[in-house]
């Protein structure tokens, strides 16, 4: 495939504004991260008081995503995330004039954030309902390849980004930047003008029965709800095996912690390789090669269990990172094509619900093992649980035989 035709979805007018939008507040919230980070440091050494303003975040996100989901399937997707980015503009303007007047206190970045994790939980479920509705059924892979391709690139060079200018000017002007650019995303979404809801919102049912109404999508399913369960385990020994422990072993080791920061931006390069791959390769089975992609995740575990080497180390991130992508990329085209639209708001609430809960789980988890067992044999065990749970959802007939729609098959119906 010519590369012409690897990005032929940004000829589509809507879903190129749509990814500029979403490119745009992708810098913003690659930048956040550090900046944020730093900004609490400034304020108080106390590594408690950046968990504080973390957990805030994740906390609202969690209580309020189910009903982001109603919303999103009720209302304009894109008068939903213009909202979205509205808030997040104000919210991440406070937070920045506070931390540059030095007047900034810890409750206040925790307040922010509330504000702000309440805000994405809207904002999420809406950004995962567009792409079908600005493209056609044969160009959603290469859509959600390119918005891929975007986040990852992005991943790799946004954090040097807000760490220069964190060093340069101090975080509040990072978290400006940040603020900015989601209200220059605005009139961008304005662009895209979906086609109007066909819901009589006066006439909608509650709020618990089109939550009924997603769960029972969501359910009706297997390959839906077997892989949403799966990640549940997968990501919560993701977070306790590489998130907790894979610092602690790299610092003990000669990865060291210069080792371990190319490590993960291997991670992130290899994301990158396999989406330009992406663009110009259809996945006929998608969530066959998207699990087989996602075992792969086993090898930094591997690696750090048995021989915790920085040339190893590089190595397996990149093809666990080219691996997660593909996962990526034919989980969202699963959905995309095979999810109605009036619903799949609502049943990426229901998946993104089980990936959030879960990893917070497994770092408490995995910081209590790691108070009684040897830490590689921790992570030996994880790599090898990871690629059995991984390979063992192909074992559902439903996930095996799941074709993307026009590669020698239409639409799956339930289950």
């Amino acid at each position: 495939m010519k590369l012409t035709e690897a990005v032929g979805a940004l000829r589509e007018r809507r879903f190129a504004w749509y990814f500029a939008a979403r490119t745009t507040t992708s810098i913003g919230s690659a930048m956040t991260s550090v900046a944020l980070a730093f900004a609490v440091l400034h304020i108080s050494d106390d590594p408690g008081a950046l968990a504080q303003v973390l957990a805030a975040h994740m906390a609202a996100m969690v209580i309020f995503l189910l009903l982001g989901g109603v919303v999103a399937d009720r209302y304009s997707r894109t008068v939903i995330m213009q909202t979205s980015h509205a808030l997040t503009f104000l919210t991440q303007g406070m937070a920045a004039y506070l931390v540059l007047t030095g007047t900034a206190q810890i409750w206040h970045l925790v307040a922010l954030e509330a504000v702000n994790g309440a805000v994405s939980a809207f904002g999420m479920p809406a950004m995962m309902g567009v792409v079908p509705l600005v493209v056609g059924p044969d160009r959603i892979q290469q859509a959600n390849a390119l918005l891929s391709f975007s986040r990852s690139s992005i991943t790799i060079v946004g954090p040097a980004l807000a760490g220069a200018l964190v060093v340069g000017a101090g975080p509040g002007w990072a978290l400006l930047v940040d603020s900015a650019l989601f209200l220059v995303a605005i009139p961008m979404l304005r662009q895209v003008a979906l086609p109007g809801r066909d819901r009589n919102v006066t006439a909608s049912p509650s709020v618990i029965a089109e939550l009924r109404e997603g769960w029972g999508e969501f359910t009706s399913r297997t390959w839906v709800w077997l892989i949403v369960v799966a990640f549940g385990v997968l990501n919560a020994v993701h977070m306790g095996a590489i998130a907790v422990l894979g610092p602690v072993i790299a610092k003990a080791s000669p990865v060291g912690e210069q080792g371990w920061g190319l490590a993960l931006s291997a991670e992130a390069a290899g994301t990158v390789v396999m989406t330009l791959a992406l663009m110009r390769t259809r996945l006929r089975r998608p969530l066959v090669a998207g699990m087989l992609g996602v075992s792969l995740i086993a090898l930094p575990m591997l690696v750090l269990g048995l021989s915790p080497r920085t040339d190893l180390l590089i190595a397996a991130f990149f093809v666990a990172g080219a691996g997660v992508e593909v996962f990526g990329v034919g989980w969202n085209t699963s959905l995309h094509q095979h999810i109605p639209e009036a619903v799949l708001s609502r049943v990426s609430s229901y998946d993104a619900l089980g990936s959030f809960v879960a990893m917070p789980i497994g770092a408490m988890a995995f910081g209590w093992l790691a108070t009684v067992y040897d830490h590689r044999s921790i992570l030996l065990v994880s790599a090898i649980g990871y690629a059995v749970l991984s390979l063992a959802t192909l074992a559902a007939p439903s996930v095996r035989g799941l074709r993307q729609v026009g590669a020698d098959a239409g639409p799956e119906t339930a289950d």
